[in-house]
């Protein structure tokens, strides 16, 4: 597999001429306007990244890196860095899910809990569930997509993406369920994770945040009491039953698919199919379609759906050349540090410092991955499949919202 050019000290002007240039017309415009939708500080953050290589210390933020080695080096140190703690996701959601996270989230029980979890997705069980879960809906969108109906790809996507949530949690809905119910779970899933906006800089929730996220968790998780020890094997509960793991862990894992694995999918999959149009790829990759894969890593590089991600300094320590005291927080931008490589293209060489940075590192990366791949792939079948290619007709971008994502993207076969 070829490599790309070594970017560890990429140089500044490199970094500074997107914000320079105002982002020109094509694809990066499109991610900038709608990262600035989704959360308006998200851009100048982003800005403020260019700068973090490989630390930077921001009043009132903590500690930042953009840098992709430092970042890999932060999240693949437990000894130094938590999530436990104020500023870190585990701190968050111990105030919605009760004081057992912090048994669960890190350290040894953490380590405990993923090492039985782990065959949870693998890439053959992936593409299992993904046609179990999305098989009859893709072919109905496959037929009018290519009748020449226009398509909103990010509406599909809800739908799909709730339709993996009833499918993985076995939940119950009335039979012949038409899209609005999964475009309601889907929702629910979304407001789940929207407890998170507003903790960039602190992690305190105030009681109504806490009071109505525990309800969101029940409505989504409530009927795992009831369906554990009956749960078949393709489903998430059943798979945990068998894997060993508890109703509590369980649960713990299900609410976390919930927030980590609904907006996020159903963002990259639009996403991605705005950037094949939008940089002309997609008529390389129906040229060529071994190159599917690098599509979908390319997609989840530059897209970065969980652009930020938290950690607190556990203990003191020295890390690329800063001093770093217990009690810090330390901020990850993920977003800036993959894009720091360059633009969307689907035949990018694999770039090492930056293997899967999208999904995390260390025994915190996205369980879920094989998972996500599996479902982008699903979606370029559905759009390049025929051979012939689609164009983007309309686009909304999603406002104040945690992921940044398109609310609707249209697009209609060339």
């Amino acid at each position: 597999m070829p490599v790309a050019e070594d970017l560890e000290t990429p140089a500044r002007e490199r970094r500074l001429a997107p914000w320079r240039d105002g982002f020109g017309s094509g694809a990066a415009a499109h991610e900038h306007r709608l990262l600035s939708a989704a959360r308006p500080a998200l851009p100048w953050l982003n800005w403020i990244g260019t700068f973090a290589h490989p630390l930077l210390r921001v009043p009132k933020l903590g500690w930042i890196t953009a840098d992709p080695r430092t970042a890999r080096a932060v999240l693949n140190d437990p000894n130094h860095f938590t999530l436990l703690s104020e500023g870190g996701v585990g701190h968050l959601w111990a105030q919605i899910l009760g004081d057992w996270v912090y048994e669960l989230f890190d350290g040894a029980g953490h380590y405990d809990l993923r090492t039985r979890s782990r065959e949870l997705f693998t890439e053959k069980t992936s593409v299992a569930f993904v046609e179990a879960a999305w098989g009859e809906r893709m072919s109905a969108a496959r037929k009018s997509f290519e009748a020449g109906e226009p398509l909103d790809v990010a509406d599909l996507s809800r739908i799909l993406v709730g339709q993996m949530v009833v499918a993985l949690l076995g939940m119950a809905v009335p039979g012949g369920a038409a899209d609005d119910t999964y475009r309601d779970i889907f929702e629910t899933g979304e407001q789940l994770a929207a407890i998170a906006l507003g903790t960039t800089s602190d992690t305190v929730l105030p009681p109504q945040k806490i009071d109505k996220a525990r309800r969101i968790v029940e409505r989504l998780t409530g009927h795992i009491d009831a369906s554990f020890a009956t749960a078949p094997v393709s489903t998430i509960i059943g798979r945990c039953r068998e894997l060993g793991l508890s109703i509590r862990e369980t649960k713990g894992l299900s609410t976390l698919l919930m927030v980590a694995g609904t907006e996020t999918a159903a963002s990259a999959m639009a996403r991605m199919a705005a950037l094949l149009d939008d940089t002309g790829e997609q008529h390389r990759l129906i040229a060529d379609r071994s190159l599917t894969e690098n599509a979908v890593r390319e997609a989840l590089r530059v897209t970065s759906p969980a652009p930020i991600i938290g950690r607190s300094v556990l203990a003191d320590l020295e890390i690329a050349g800063r001093r770093l005291r217990a009690g810090e927080r330390i901020i990850v931008l993920t977003w800036t540090a993959n894009n720091v490589a360059g633009e969307y293209r689907i035949d990018r060489p694999y770039i090492p410092q930056n293997r899967q940075l999208w999904f995390g590192a260390g025994r915190h990366l996205c369980l879920g991955g094989p998972l996500a791949r599996a479902e982008l792939t699903a979606m370029i079948e559905l759009l390049v499949g025929n051979g012939v290619g689609y164009r983007v007709v309309s686009r909304d971008y999603g406002h104040r919202v945690l992921i940044p994502a398109y609310r609707s993207l249209v697009v209609q076969k060339l």
